[in-house]
């Protein structure tokens, strides 16, 4: 299976209510809220979760550059029957590095994604993914897609978040899971 791309922004957010008001103004297809647990594991590059949630149950596997903006990320997606085998086996075999847990609101906005996630321990951040999954979309159209809605929802350079949610949280050793 060949990797997908995403162009995508993390952000803090300060007011959740915004964004998801202008998602829904704007025609956005609600997938629902996901009580999501991502356990992240130890590899020798990229990074490696298993996404345990009541929406989504996946396997993802990615590399990013850590860039404030727009960023592309490569990764490849297994769907997960079995999440609590499948931690158990890579949990023997290779470590837990850390665990992330949220509350994710869920939108899209044809093949945009877009989060609005409480992390425990960290706060409000909104997430926007442009893929290539739904859509052949060249690299450069999916960071026009991605920074139209960074204009869009009056996201300042200040908010922009460059490390991933478990960075974060291991930046942090008081909140380690």
């Amino acid at each position: 299976m060949a990797p997908y791309l995403n162009v995508e922004i993390k952000a803090a957010c300060n007011d959740p209510s915004k964004i998801r008001k202008y998602l829904m103004e704007n025609g956005a297809e609600f997938r629902g809220t996901d009580e999501q647990t991502d356990t992240y594991f130890n590899t020798p590059k990229g990074r490696l979760k298993l996404r345990e949630g009541n929406i989504e149950n996946n396997l993802i596997y990615y590399e990013r550059d850590d860039l404030a903006g727009p960023k592309s990320s490569h990764f490849n997606l297994v769907k997960v029957m079995d999440p609590t085998a499948m931690k158990e086996t890579l949990t023997r075999c290779l470590g837990i590095k850390v665990i992330i847990k949220k509350k994710r609101e869920i939108y899209y906005i044809r093949n945009v994604k877009f989060h609005l996630d409480e992390i425990e321990g960290l706060g409000s951040f909104v997430e926007i993914e442009a893929g290539n999954l739904l859509l052949p979309l060249s690299p450069q159209e999916l960071k026009e897609q991605c920074v139209y809605y960074l204009t869009q929802f009056g996201i300042r350079p200040a908010d922009m978040i460059k490390t991933s949610y478990s960075d974060m949280l291991l930046a942090n050793p008081l909140l380690k899971t």
